[in-house]
């Protein structure tokens, strides 16, 4: 099937070349074929958005970021920085070829919108200091969570990276990460903790989470779940940004 969608792409684009090798192309050849690029500012220097394009006969997987995209196109808002998107194409034979494209983010052009939910009016949802081994004090859910709403599929499956503003955090503050029926996600069995530090700390929502977590779409339904095991911190906001 891989094979036939190879075809009727090349035969829908004429601009496409005929690579002609048993339905493999050469990391160079992908390179060739694909165009990452950045919008610019009034400033003539490059802007916040980095847009991926790619024409090569294969399933293109870009990471932008530490965010993954599927297809031929894909548009990302970056934080100012030094990146290295990372191509990988999946030719109609099954091999894997790879390219990387340095991009830098040197003014902003189109800012992030914060998407909160937690936190946003601290009169409304305050800062708290949820209690340890309380599975319920920091679980994504509107039954059994003490603060958090449930997340959306859109979330999940959109793999967005949640952002906790931590405050007064212990240097032994160690945090597990669960489902609400207390899974851990790794294949061997061991137990995910994370380490916050004060300030804004970051959880990346993966794949094997959403698979898990989400209501549906193919998820389990279980709830995405975080327990304080030692030490202590706050909690004054929980978002993502977009």
């Amino acid at each position: 099937m891989l094979f036939a969608a190879v075809c009727a792409f090349i035969a829908c684009d004429p601009t496409s070349e005929d690579i002609g090798n048993g339905g493999h192309i050469t990391a160079d050849e992908l390179k060739a074929m694909s165009n990452v690029t950045v919008d610019k500012a009034a400033s003539g220097k490059n802007g916040n958005v980095i847009f991926c394009t790619t024409s090569a006969p294969v399933n293109a997987k870009w990471d932008i970021g530490g965010k993954d995209f599927v297809g031929n196109y894909a548009k990302k808002k970056m934080k100012l920085g030094s990146y290295t998107v990372n191509l990988t194409g999946v030719c109609a034979d099954g091999t894997e070829v790879t390219a990387q494209f340095p991009v830098t983010c040197e003014e902003i052009t189109d800012p992030l919108q914060k998407i909160y939910i937690y936190g946003e009016d601290p009169a409304v949802q305050a800062p708290f200091v949820p209690a340890n081994w309380v599975s319920n004090d920091l679980r994504f859910s509107d039954g059994e969570g003490a603060h958090f709403p449930f997340l959306s599929d859109d979330v999940y499956w959109g793999f967005k990276t949640l952002i906790f503003d931590i405050a007064d955090a212990s240097a032994d503050l160690d945090v597990r990460v669960m489902s609400g029926w207390w899974d851990n996600f790794n294949a061997d069995g061991s137990e995910t903790h994370i380490k916050w530090n004060p300030g804004l700390n970051e959880l990346q929502l993966t794949e094997s989470i959403a698979k898990v977590c989400a209501q549906g779409n193919g998820g389990g339904g279980h709830d995405l779940c975080l327990m304080v095991t030692a030490g202590t911190c706050t909690i004054n906001s929980v978002y993502y940004e977009e």
